[in-house]
């Protein structure tokens, strides 16, 4: 009788088996409220159907492995990831002794001590150049900026990488999602004035913003050119000489005052404002640290190492006479794009915690709050397009496989104005030429519904004008 007992009390027990997928959503979910949220908020944000008491089982379980954590009791628990509960702690307690309450991303101490310290007095820090031995103490799998449990809470943030699936397929699912949120947000950290719904209006319909400075527009539009780059030929780009100069000379066309210098690596002096930090000056050099920081970049395994170390590394040389920043964002972006990972878009980021991390490392050499800004920024990236893509579904995979052909062919019916007597005739024939016969008819139909379904608002996708497409819907009958 109690070995009846005792193998009921063992099958009660057995645990069945939880689909990851399900616990990803709600721990991502749980990623959307960094100050924490009880049940019926995450419940209400799901996606999926699942009862109270199943979520909160999914819930214990996600603590138990230390994915989340809890706060309060009963009906005032409330569930937040343990990276910004450990760093909020330490945030809070400054606020209290300084009385200084400003927006600002949660830090961890290391980060709270150096914020302090660059923000002394510019006449109280000591002026200081380049570094080599910065650089050279780094050693690629070996030496981590990103600690091993800091790589795993990035890892479970972005949920499991879709190896399988060709290099930025995660990427093109939300591209313009992320091509508006990266556009803004990198261009608002160099100080760029444009709203976020100004930057939509001008990304997707060409339209500046009145009572603006050209440059800024320019700026939001050369983002815009990069991350094209970066998303729709993921499988090619790579953390090399050739993706990183093409990446400058994007997000630097009509922007400097020497045209040539798009694309090339500095030869002149450069200076930084508000900072104590004076920058190589002998081109030999810069070339050496530029080609020593992709040879060690290349080496590294991890993807979210590779992308912090661009992040600490490019802006610290200052290889370009400008627009340095702005390449190592972009460039971060790359090991996560080929890896089909969450993008970095750095959403909410305030700008001044961005520049005292920047600072940090040109003057102190110290990565700790950098390190803060990037985990922060990714989790919020994470939570965000972690969103959009359960919103949107998963993708075809049959438009997933044909995606160039598709634009391409939507772009020329309209670039040639065919009616579509001519657009049938066109279509069948090029079809022939690069579609195998068996998806012909498949690739065909879904040519001719994009066609009657193109309109304003979804003409991007296949970098259209407005005016083009006016031009073409009146010979459209």
């Amino acid at each position: 009788m109690a070995q009846f007992l005792k193998l009921r009390h063992n099958n009660f027990i057995m645990p069945k088996h939880i689909p990851q997928d399900e616990l990803d959503k709600i721990q991502n979910v749980v990623a959307g409220f960094p100050e924490g949220a009880g049940v019926e908020e995450i419940s209400q944000a799901l996606t999926i159907r699942i009862s109270r008491r199943t979520l909160q089982r999914r819930l214990a379980l996600l603590v138990e492995q230390k994915k989340i954590i809890v706060q309060g009791r009963a009906r005032a628990s409330r569930y937040r990831l343990p990276v910004l509960a450990e760093y909020g702690h330490a945030e809070q307690n400054y606020q209290k002794a300084t009385g200084v309450d400003e927006v600002y991303v949660p830090l961890s101490n290391e980060g709270m001590a150096i914020r302090e310290a660059i923000r002394k007095p510019i006449q109280a820090r000591h002026p200081v150049g380049y570094n080599r031995s910065f650089l050279d103490s780094y050693r690629p799998n070996e030496t981590f900026y990103l600690l091993p449990e800091l790589r795993q809470r990035l890892y479970e943030m972005a949920g499991a990488p879709e190896y399988q699936n060709p290099a930025g397929t995660y990427a093109r699912h939300i591209f313009n999602r992320l091509l508006i949120d990266l556009s803004w947000n990198s261009s608002r950290l160099e100080g760029n004035t444009y709203s976020l719904l100004e930057t939509e209006l001008l990304l997707e319909f060409g339209e500046a913003a009145e009572g603006k400075n050209a440059l800024e527009a320019q700026m939001i539009l050369n983002h815009k050119a990069a991350i094209k780059l970066l998303v729709e030929q993921a499988g090619e780009v790579g953390l090399n000489k050739f993706t990183i100069l093409n990446l400058h000379a994007l997000l630097a066309d009509n922007l400097l005052a020497d045209s040539q210098a798009c694309g090339r690596l500095r030869a002149i002096p450069v200076g930084i404002a508000g900072t104590v930090y004076f920058p190589l000056e002998v081109p030999q050099l810069i070339d050496e640290y530029f080609r020593q920081i992709l040879a060690i970049v290349s080496e590294i395994e991890d993807p979210f190492e590779q992308s912090f170390f661009v992040m600490v590394h490019l802006p610290y040389l200052q290889p370009f006479e400008d627009v340095n920043k702005r390449v190592s964002r972009l460039t971060a972006n790359i090991p996560l794009i080929r890896s089909n990972l969450s993008p970095l878009s750095f959403v909410d980021v305030p700008d001044r915690a961005y520049i005292d991390a920047t600072l940090a490392v040109y003057e102190l050499n110290r990565i700790e709050l950098l390190r803060d800004v990037f985990v922060w920024a990714y989790q919020r990236s994470c939570a965000r397009y972690s969103a959009v893509r359960q919103s949107l579904g998963e993708p075809d995979p049959f438009r997933l496989k044909y995606r160039i052909q598709i634009r391409n062919f939507v772009a020329k019916v309209v670039q040639k104005c065919f009616d579509k007597r001519a657009a049938v005739g066109w279509i069948a024939r090029k079809s022939v030429e690069e579609i195998p016969v068996d998806n012909r008819a498949r690739f065909i139909e879904i040519i001719e519904t994009e066609l009657g379904a193109l309109h304003e608002g979804n003409i991007a996708r296949y970098n259209l004008s407005p005016k083009e497409l006016k031009k073409w819907q009146r010979s459209w009958i």
